[in-house]
């Protein structure tokens, strides 16, 4: 029974999705994404020789490894993981969470996330452009949607892990971490700029960069 709601409910989500792709629509019946192709358009060009599996993958089936700073990871399975996704609006992603994790704030330019509960509770919640926040503590079964191009974020407030299955109206939805985009980005955003939109110190800023550094090969 808890299969089939789970298949019920990814069907639904993945309907919805489609029904409002943000993406282009497709021309023809299928565009399997040439990754390797010097060609530039928005999207991917389409390969000549495809197979089953260009349709097919099985990465979200086990738990990702949450062993790192934010106790959480993302698995995609987007156009680059299947390529046969191009050009047809939808995406999945599964996400794992320690106890304590956090999937910190961040934004997906390009789509509407729709997250299903596999295991475990969270609060989840995104901000308006009004900065109004919406949040709630959802648990296994339960579904929360994230309109596109919104703040928002997934904790993980138990003692056990968590995991969700998200789906997104876009072949390669993207995403940008509030931290990581200021504080991490190469060339780096100017102190000044850092310093009066927060209201701190260059050495407030120069540790909180220190963090989220690019590592050096």
């Amino acid at each position: 029974m808890e299969k089939s709601c789970f298949y019920l409910a990814l069907f639904l989500s993945l309907f919805t999705t489609t029904v409002l792709a943000g993406d282009p629509d497709m021309l023809q019946d299928v565009c399997v994404a040439d990754l390797n192709s010097s060609v530039k358009v928005n999207g991917f060009p389409c390969k000549a020789d495809i197979t089953a599996d260009d349709f097919y993958f099985k990465g979200l089936a086990n738990p990702g490894a949450t062993n790192n700073t934010m106790g959480s990871v993302v698995t995609g399975a987007n156009v680059e993981k299947v390529p046969g996704l191009n050009t047809l609006g939808v995406s999945l992603s599964r996400i794992d969470y320690a106890p304590g994790g956090l999937n910190p704030p961040h934004t997906h330019p390009r789509a509407t996330e729709m997250i299903f509960v596999l295991e475990g509770e969270l609060e989840v919640g995104f901000i308006t452009t009004s900065n109004k926040l919406f949040t709630k503590n959802i648990t296994k079964g339960d579904i929360f949607v994230f309109p596109r191009g919104l703040v928002h974020f997934q904790k993980n407030n138990g003692v056990e892990p968590a995991a969700v299955i998200a789906a997104f109206n876009s072949q390669l939805p993207g995403t940008q971490s509030l931290a990581v985009t200021l504080f991490g980005s190469t060339p780096e955003v100017p102190e000044s700029v850092l310093t009066k939109a927060f209201q701190v110190g260059t050495k407030e800023v120069d540790k909180i960069k220190s963090r989220f550094a690019p590592k050096k090969n």
